[in-house]
């Protein structure tokens, strides 16, 4: 670990204040600012498509399996985020995992509350089974919120007959939105990023009138029975950490192949900063291992 490196990380994001009267179009761009300030993908070659009415964009880098894809669903509390905010996450997973990423634009609450988000990822998975692949050969990848979402899609896909992929990445995942973890109190002050009260605002404006117990908006919930195997990474010092841990051992519970991977000292979703911090670069080749050896 280059502890110069976790340093003026965490010391970026506690200096980005979160004054709780921004608009929404405010915190979004926000979110992009935080994202240019990473830098973006210049080796990666971006095509976007209309997957069957969902916004979205291939990202691929140099010299991918074209017969292998990655279904990726941004992070940002269903409110935030998009293919701008996630391009160079996308580009290094795709790197990592020698495979195309089909990055999409999900619609977004308060605009479009739950289940639209569900609703646009089976969406785009069906498209992309369309287009010819292999379920075999491709995987779910999504973080934070995406994270949950991640698993959301695979128990509707599951309930609706659809083919599954080969696996599925929640990184950081969000997957109790009454927020019953202890690590919501216990890493307070450890995680520089997420807080109780921005995820309750979050859980507000994407819920609408759902119930937060509602399987596909909290997967914690779900019956998880015929996954595929799930990669669940997670930092030691955030908030969410409870949520990972949670959601891996009632996967495990339910009969699924799965593998928690909890990294010491690290933030929110850490391998979206992998251009500046060199656990993000790993964290990005362990998803990328993972994926491979799953999809070949």
């Amino acid at each position: 670990m280059t502890t110069a490196q976790l340093d003026a990380l965490f010391s970026l994001l506690r200096s980005r204040p979160r004054p709780a009267d921004l608009t929404i179009p405010e915190m979004r761009g926000r979110y992009l600012k935080l994202a240019e300030l990473l830098g973006g993908a210049p080796d990666a070659r971006c095509q976007p498509v209309d997957a069957d009415g969902v916004p979205a964009e291939w990202v691929a880098a140099p010299g991918v399996d074209e017969s292998r894809a990655i279904l990726m669903l941004h992070g940002g509390g269903y409110a935030i985020g998009s293919i701008a905010t996630h391009r160079r996450l996308a580009f290094d997973v795709s790197a990592a995992a020698s495979a195309r990423v089909l990055l999409i634009d999900y619609r977004l609450a308060p605009e479009h509350p739950f289940p639209a988000a569900v609703d646009d990822a089976v969406i785009a998975w069906r498209w992309l089974l369309a287009q010819g692949l292999s379920a075999s050969r491709l995987s779910l990848v999504g973080d934070s919120a995406g994270g949950g979402l991640v698993l959301a899609a695979l128990v509707a896909l599951r309930d609706q007959g659809l083919a599954l992929p080969g696996c599925a990445v929640a990184i950081s995942p969000w997957v109790d939105l009454e927020m019953q973890g202890a690590s919501i109190a216990q890493r307070a002050q450890a995680d520089p990023m997420v807080t109780e009260e921005g995820l309750h605002a979050y859980a507000r404006l994407y819920l609408g009138r759902a119930d937060p117990r509602s399987p596909l908006a909290s997967p914690l919930h779900a019956t998880l029975a015929g996954l595929p195997p799930v990669l669940v990474q997670v930092g030691s010092a955030e908030v969410l950490l409870d949520d990972a841990l949670r959601i891996a051992e009632r996967l495990h519970a339910a009969g699924n192949d799965v593998r928690l991977s909890v990294w010491p000292n690290m933030p929110h979703v850490f391998p979206f900063f992998a251009p500046i911090l060199s656990e993000g670069r790993d964290g990005c080749s362990e998803i990328g291992g993972f994926i491979r050896a799953r999809t070949a």
